[in-house]
């Protein structure tokens, strides 16, 4: 486990560690450099000695390597007699239980290790270090020196993706790596910013096109560790590919419905206690799949008939393509260029401890500190991430990403990201992030929500301390599908600005809040505050203050932090929640849920009063339906004059009277107005309401302009206006006035559309009530 030295004093530990190492071995800085001061290097474990230094235990040859002394025509086979360079590495194929010795203080310029041969279960390779751990980690220094991934007109080249590392494993498999040193740039003191660069650490990748017929294309048991990864540089730009401190990836040239199911993953991977300090693009980045699913060529359409886009990588769900079985822990990484820790396409991962120091810090696109894309079985926790950018896309320390399927973030800490906190991007399944601690992530708390869900979305127990002079907002776009905030504290500092909650008309329709507690330090609360009838508006009663906020313990330590925010004993947030399953089974500090009559609000659990050991949720509030009016469409046959073609034929008419507004109609885009939509109640039917809702989303505004209610006058077999509207629709939006109108059918005629907008309407809902 890694020290919890706070930054400062880890860099200086780390400098006194470099300058005992240039006195024992004499190892010089990198050519590479040579502008610049080297950086500090990270002390080897004080605790146990060289992996070198101990027996084989597995059984193979161990093969040493000495850049000073040793000579490439000698057997390698012991101190006395090691190998001089990488290179006579790199053409002998290792067998399973051999060990790859690299001599502590040692350094290799200009080089790139990529040892051929696979180990076996039991019996891995081994890449590490032995001699006197006092000179330092062996250290290869890339300079840059690797192949260019792309051919000449950019695309990926088959036959060098993925060689882009100081340590490369191709098509390989069982493999450990530790106490090495790595850089791969040929300048330290000066940023790439254009051209086309990629470099990475260590790349290990499947290679698809590159397998051989029937060999195996599952690579299993990996472990990284003890690794110091410094100055990776490569250009502020989206490349199409990914590279970074560690970054595993699957790569394939034609589509992936063209390979098979069930492979093409890693499987048993291990990567914690490295450091990581100024890498491109990422600290760590695991397991994108790389295969080719650009465009709507590439998409697909999932079960409840909802098309999804290739990129959005739904197909390694469906075909089976996750990695799986994954540990990332007790990882330090400062000053990233884009996303600090990046994974994808993996199951069964679990994420924690890990802390990152500064990401996005020279990347000029979007990304987010710490999470997983089109993931599944997943959690993330007892992670610390500040120090990000000020962005206006995602920019946060977390998200919640496409494609997501029971994936939780837990008992995370973020503090000083300038974006804000957590991205939510939508077509996810059962997302739940309880029981984090967010202070001063003032840009947007919630942001984005681009598509809709499967299931809802859980935000419980969380705590978040913010300005509300300088926050954004508490959500910046519309939440288009259910999202639950239970028991959370909404703690505004500012003494002169009230919370700000959202930017867009209806943007928290579809969100419910309940026993959460809503603290304005000027006392004025805004008109945009949600709707809770069970929410508080008290000072939480913290223990600590929260301007003085825990900052620079180690992630190791996260706790304390979090204990800065337990409630006193006097809080009136105790016993004031309610309990729900998505809450888990234990708060911030390990403390057991719950105690009392309720569970508390907020990220720690008091042990007051008696403790529950299975509680039950007696109270669904997902059995809340706020609005119990009979709704006399419901279920009614709708006919439309229009509806668009697209999305495998799943926007027509039926979804208005679903009682779902994560359903839509939308016109063809050529339709003609007046767009009519006809329910049919089959027999006369009195009403004096009738609700309307326009579908958006962040590329969707309301587009209707104008509309008539219309109702079937059977004795003269025509169409009679009843009311009318030339102010648009909208969100919720109900129309009343009108008196009772009795009729079998009810016509909604869109009349106009807003001349702002290109395309045609889509509504999700009719509604209609009587009194």
């Amino acid at each position: 486990m890694r020290s919890a030295t706070p930054p400062a004093r880890r860099a200086l530990r780390a400098g006194l560690s470099a300058v005992l190492t240039a006195l024992i071995a004499g190892s010089l800085a990198p050519a590479a450099a040579s502008a610049a001061a080297a950086p500090a290097r990270p002390a080897v474990a004080a605790k146990a000695d060289l992996p070198g230094n101990a027996p084989n235990r597995t059984g193979g040859k161990d093969y040493y390597v000495d850049a000073t002394k040793g000579r490439d025509d000698d057997s390698g086979t012991s101190p006395k007699h090691a190998w001089r360079t990488l290179a006579k590495v790199n053409t002998t194929t290792f067998q399973p239980g051999d060990r790859i010795l690299l001599k502590a203080g040692e350094q290799w310029n200009d080089e790139q290790l990529w040892p051929k041969g696979s180990g076996a279960a039991g019996k891995p390779i081994t890449i590490s270090a032995y001699g006197d751990k006092r000179a330092g980690r062996p250290y290869i220094a890339a300079n840059g020196n690797v192949p260019s991934p792309f051919r000449a007109d950019g695309t990926k080249n088959p036959e060098t993706v993925g060689l882009t590392g100081a340590i490369v494993l191709r098509n390989q498999q069982y493999y450990e790596i530790n106490n090495v040193e790595l850089s791969n740039d040929d300048d330290f003191a000066t940023d790439i910013t254009t051209g086309s660069y990629v470099r990475d650490g260590i790349a290990v990748t499947i290679n698809a096109d590159l397998l051989p017929a029937g060999a195996d294309s599952i690579m299993d048991h990996f472990r990284i560790s003890d690794v110091y990864v410094h100055d990776l540089d490569g250009p502020s730009s989206w490349q199409k590919i990914h590279y970074g401190g560690v970054s595993f990836q699957v790569f394939g040239e034609k589509s992936y419905k063209e390979y098979g199911t069930g492979g093409y993953y890693f499987k048993d991977v291990r990567i914690e206690n490295n450091t990581f300090k100024k890498v491109e693009l990422h600290a760590v980045q695991f397991a994108f799949n790389w295969f080719n699913a650009d465009g709507r060529d590439a998409g697909e359409y999932d079960e409840t008939g909802k098309f999804h886009e290739g990129w959005e990588q739904l197909w390694v769900r469906t075909r089976d393509l996750y990695s799986r079985d994954v540990y990332i822990g007790h990882n330090y990484a400062e000053s990233v260029g884009q996303g600090a820790i990046q994974l994808a396409d993996t199951k069964n991962m679990t994420v924690e401890y890990n802390e990152v120091n500064g990401f996005l810090a020279r990347y000029n696109a979007v990304s987010c500190g710490l999470y997983l894309w089109a993931g599944a079985d997943s959690v993330m926790q007892y992670n610390e991430v500040y120090g990000g950018p000020n962005n206006e896309f995602d920019g946060t320390p977390w998200d919640l990403e496409y494609t997501n399927f029971n994936v939780t973030y837990q008992f995370n800490y973020s503090h000083d990201n300038a974006a804000g906190w957590m991205a939510y991007m939508g077509n996810s399944s059962n997302s739940v992030a309880r029981y984090n601690l967010s202070v001063n992530d003032n840009g947007v708390l919630v942001k984005n929500m681009l598509s809709t869900n499967y299931a809802p979305t859980y935000f419980v127990n969380n705590t978040f301390v913010y300005d509300g002079a300088d926050l954004d907002y508490v959500h910046d776009e519309t939440f288009l599908s259910r999202v639950y905030f239970l028991n959370n504290i909404f703690y505004n500092t500012s003494k002169t600005a009230s919370t700000p909650w959202y930017r867009r008309t209806g943007a928290l329709r579809q969100a419910v809040f309940s026993n959460n507690d809503y603290y304005e330090a000027s006392g004025q609360h805004s008109d945009q505050e949600p709707a809770d009838a069970n929410g508080l508006r008290v000072d939480p009663g913290f223990v600590g203050d929260p301007a003085k906020y825990v900052t620079g313990a180690g992630v190791d330590r996260i706790r304390k932090a979090a204990k800065h925010f337990e409630l006193r004993k006097n809080s009136p947030l105790i016993d004031a929640g309610r309990y729900n399953p998505h809450l888990g089974t234990e708060d911030f500090l390990g403390t057991h849920l719950y105690y009392g009559k309720a569970p508390d609000i907020g990220i720690v659990e008091s042990k007051a009063g008696k403790k529950v050991e299975n509680p039950v949720d007696d109270n669904p509030i997902e059995n809340e339906q706020g609005d119990n009016r009979e709704n006399l469409a419901l279920g009614k046959p709708v006919t439309a004059s229009s509806t668009h073609p697209g999305a495998n034929g799943t926007l027509g008419a039926v979804n208005l009277t679903d009682g779902d507004t994560t359903t839509r109609w939308a016109a063809a885009d050529d339709a003609a107005y007046p767009i009519t939509l006809d329910v049919d109640f089959g027999a006369d039917t009195t009403f004096d309401e009738v609700y309307l809702d326009e579908f958006t989303d962040s590329s969707t505004n309301p587009r209707v302009q104008s509309f008539e209610l219309q109702r079937w006058d059977a004795a003269s077999g025509t169409w009679v206006t009843f009311a009318s509207r030339d102010t648009g629709i909208g969100h919720d939006l109900s129309v009343t006035g009108f008196g009772d109108v009795t009729t079998s059918r009810l016509r909604v005629a869109l009349t106009a559309q807003l001349p702002t907008e290109q395309y045609t309407p889509t509504l999700t809902e009719i509604a209609v009530h009587n009194g």
